[in-house]
């Protein structure tokens, strides 16, 4: 009786075990010159069964079956259709079937894979395979020059220093000029023209226009408010180390922020301009200004580095019909003069020293490659 037991015990185990799971079936166009791939994952000790048919009986240039990565297992050329094979499983892998199409026509293949399990274990095996990305280290010994110590020198230089420095106010312009009215015969426009201090640049001193500032004002009232911004300004920061000598010199050095103007008098348009734009202005073409503006009085400070050399224009526009304008326009640079000599000073050099050295290099690797379902890295 136990000997009928364990028989059939062993007789179920079997029939289980060579239960034939389904893989894929499908109907699949593979369209000319082109290659058609499925990619499934194997239990070791599965059957693999296996049929590729072309439906309408053409040729199919080449089939193979590989086990990854490039394990032929089978392959057949040339022919209309693969029936029934079977591979047998030695280890657990994912295997490639590939058809390749090198007609002009297209094909229609009629595809069933299928496996048979050894054991009970793999018989809900996961056929699935997904990509998977891994990167792998390889320490490599190389020999290379490595730092091992440094080396001082003391190297005696000469360098220029500035052993004078002083920054003061010069006076570029000066002028009033009259604007006569819209109703005479004469132009209702004017203008004005001013060079800046020219930069001397030699071996042992230096001359340079670090800022300029320009002042428009009309009539009387803004020759009031002029002297009254000068006693306020110049009187209250007046001593040895003052580079600016008018109110307009303080805006320049930009130790003045702001000047009282006039509210009440004749106005007057005004563009600060080069000579380029002068000459469209006179044209009454449209320009391009650097500072424009209207009012009794007005000023303006620049820094920037291309606006510090060169000729400028500032033109001047009267839109009273009846009443002709003076108008006072002032311009002051600052001028920054500085005095250089030689000295002598001993520079530091540090120079590494090298030595032979085995090191290990690491090499990282990345690759790409089709895994079972439950992959998982050693």
């Amino acid at each position: 009786m136990r000997k009928i037991t364990l028989l059939f015990l062993l007789l179920a185990n079997s029939i289980i075990a060579q239960k034939t799971v389904k893989v894929t079936e499908q109907l699949v166009k593979v369209k000319p010159n082109s290659t058609q791939e499925w990619l499934f994952g194997f239990a070791s000790g599965d059957e693999i069964q296996f049929s590729f048919i072309e439906e309408n009986n053409k040729n199919i240039a080449e089939f193979s079956v590989t086990e990854f990565p490039e394990v032929v297992k089978f392959q057949e050329i040339d022919f209309k259709k693969v029936k029934k094979e079977r591979l047998k499983v030695q280890h657990t892998q994912v295997y490639k079937f590939q058809v390749k199409n090198t007609s002009n026509e297209e094909l229609k293949l009629s595809v069933f894979i299928s496996r048979n399990p050894s054991t009970k274990e793999t018989q809900n095996f996961n056929t699935a395979v997904k990509w998977v990305t891994e990167q792998d280290t390889v320490w490599n010994s190389v020999t290379k020059d490595v730092v091992v110590g440094y080396d001082t020198l003391l190297v005696q230089k000469t360098r220029k220093v500035a052993y004078y420095e002083k920054k003061y106010e010069e006076m570029a312009l000066d002028k009033t000029q009259r604007v006569n009215a819209k109703t005479t015969f004469d132009s209702s426009t004017s203008s004005v023209f001013f060079s800046l201090p020219k930069n001397e640049i030699s071996e042992n001193e230096t001359k340079k226009v670090v800022a300029w500032a320009y002042w428009v004002g009309v009539g009387k009232e803004s020759n009031e408010y002029w002297q009254q911004n000068r006693k306020m300004i110049v009187g209250a920061v007046q001593g040895a180390t003052t580079i600016f000598s008018s109110p307009l010199g303080g805006i320049a050095a930009g130790a003045v922020t702001n000047m009282v103007l006039p509210s009440i008098g004749e106005d007057v348009e005004y563009f600060l301009v080069n000579e380029e734009n002068k000459k469209l202005f006179l044209e009454e073409k449209p320009i391009k200004a650097f500072d424009l503006g209207k009012g009794i009085a007005a000023y303006k400070r620049f820094t920037e580095n291309n606006l510090l050399q060169g000729k400028y224009f500032i033109m001047l526009k009267n839109d009273n019909y009846v009443q002709p304008i003076d108008v006072n326009v002032k311009v002051s640079a600052i001028v920054e003069h500085k005095k250089y000599k030689n000295e002598t000073y001993m520079d530091k050099q540090i120079t590494p020293k090298y030595a032979k050295k085995i090191v290990s290099e690491p090499t990282i690797s990345t690759r790409k490659f089709p895994a079972i379902f439950d992959y998982k890295r050693k």
